[in-house]
C-alpha cells in the first residue's frame, strides 16, 4: 500500500532510492519503523493508509505505544506533527528490537541496557548453582545474552570488560560481589578451548569480530539485502574497494576496521573480478603481495581489483 502511494506521488522516500523500489521501512513482528520527511500532509496520507489497512483487516495501530522521533526538526515542529497521531515524541537515540539506534556512534552509557540484563541473569540463577552450574551459565547464558547487540555493533572495550567482569562473577563467587574468594586461572586461561587446557568460555572481543565479519562476507559476495545495495551504490559505485579511505557511516567504518581480518581467512571465488583484490586477496593458500613483495612494491595501485587488474596486464601462461 505504501509502495503504490509511492508510485502515485502521495508520499515521497526521504532518502534517494535508486538501489530500490520499496519504501524505507523495517519490520519486525509488531514492532515497525517507517522513516519519513516531516511533512504534515504526507503523514496525514500515512494515517490514512494505515487506517483504511486496519478496517479491512482488523488489526489497528496502537498509536499511543507509538512514537515520532526526529531528526533536523525544530520542536515546534515535531510537536505539530505529534498530534497528527495523538503519538509520544521522542529522541536520538532510542531503541528498537534492544538495540540503540543513533544517527552517531552510540556511547557507552547507551548499552546500559545489555550490562543490566547480564547482572540480573547472574544475581537470579548462580546463586544456587555450585561450580560446574556455574561454569554452564556463563557459557550458556552470560555468554550468549550480547550476542544480538554483537552482530550488530562493535562494542567498545569499556562495555567488553564489563560483560567479562558479570562472567568472572558468576563463574568464581556466584551472585555474592563481597566474596574474597580468587580466580584458579587467569580469565585468558579461561577463554582457551578444553583441549589446550582451558574452559572453552567464549572471548567476547573475538566474538564480536568473527559475528560483524560475517557483514563483509555479503557485502564482498553482493548479497540481496538493501543495505549491501545501499553501501555499493553509494560509496563504491566507481568500482573502488574498502580499503583505508573511511567512508561511510560509524557503522560501517567500524565494519571496514576488520577487513584485513576478514582477507586472511576469506579465499576468492572469481567471478567477474569487480569485488576481489588482485595483490591483497587470499588466492589458495598465498597472497600476491607476500609472495612477490618485489612486484608488488613497483604497483602503482596497490588497491586494484582483479577485474582491472587482468584487463590492463594480460595474464600468460
Amino acid at each position: 500500500m505504501i509502495n503504490k502511494a509511492t508510485s502515485q506521488g502521495l508520499l515521497n522516500p526521504p532518502i534517494p532510492l535508486g538501489y530500490t523500489d520499496d519504501f524505507p521501512i523495517i519490520q519486525y513482528a509488531d514492532d515497525t519503523l517507517l522513516i519519513m520527511e516531516a511533512c504534515s500532509r504526507q503523514l496525514v496520507t500515512l494515517r490514512a493508509l494505515l487506517h483504511t489497512f486496519g478496517e479491512s483487516t482488523g488489526l489497528k495501530v496502537n498509536y499511543i505505544k507509538s512514537i515520532m522521533v526526529p531528526i533536523n526538526t525544530s520542536q515546534e515542529k515535531l510537536q505539530h506533527l505529534a498530534r497528527t497521531f495523538n503519538c509520544e515524541t521522542g529522541s536520538l537515540p532510542f531503541t528498537y528490537l534492544g538495540l540503540p539506534l543513533s544517527l552517531t556512534k552510540p556511547r557507552a552509557i547507551d548499552f546500559s541496557p545489555l550490562v543490566t540484563r547480564c547482572e540480573r541473569r547472574l544475581a537470579a540463577t548462580s546463586v544456587f548453582l555450585n561450580q560446574a552450574g556455574r561454569l554452564e551459565v556463563t557459557n550458556s547464558v552470560l555468554t550468549a545474552t550480547p550476542t544480538f547487540c554483537m552482530s550488530t555493533f562493535l562494542l567498545q572495550q569499556t562495555m567488553i570488560d564489563q560483560i567479562d567482569k558479570f562472567r568472572k562473577l558468576c563463574l568464581w563467587r556466584g551472585a555474592d560481589f563481597n566474596a574474597r574468594q580468587k580466580p584458579k586461572a587467569a580469565w585468558p586461561t579461561i577463554c582457551r578451548e578444553k583441549e589446550e587446557g582451558g574452559l572453552g568460555v567464549l572471548n567476547i572481543k573475538t566474538q564480536n569480530e568473527a559475528l560483524l565479519i560475517k557483514h563483509l562476507h555479503k557485502f564482498f559476495n553482493k548479497e540481496d539485502i538493501p543495505w549491501v545495495s545501499l553501501v555499493w551504490e553509494k560509496y563504491y559505485g566507481s568500482g573502488k574497494l574498502p580499503g583505508s579511505s573511511k567512508k561511510g557511516s560509524f557503522w560501517w567504518r567500524d565494519i571496514v576496521k576488520l577487513l584485513n581480518k576478514f582477507k586472511g581467512m576469506a579465499r576468492v571465488e572469481i567471478g567477474n573480478g569487480s569485488s576481489c583484490f588482485l595483490w591483497e586477496d587470499l588466492w589458495g593458500n598465498e597472497i600476491l603481495n607476500q609472495k612477490f613483495p618485489e612486484l608488488f612494491s613497483f604497483a602503482k595501485n596497490k588497491q586494484i581489483v582483479f577485474a582491472a587488474g587482468c584487463a590492463q596486464t594480460p595474464l600468460h601462461s
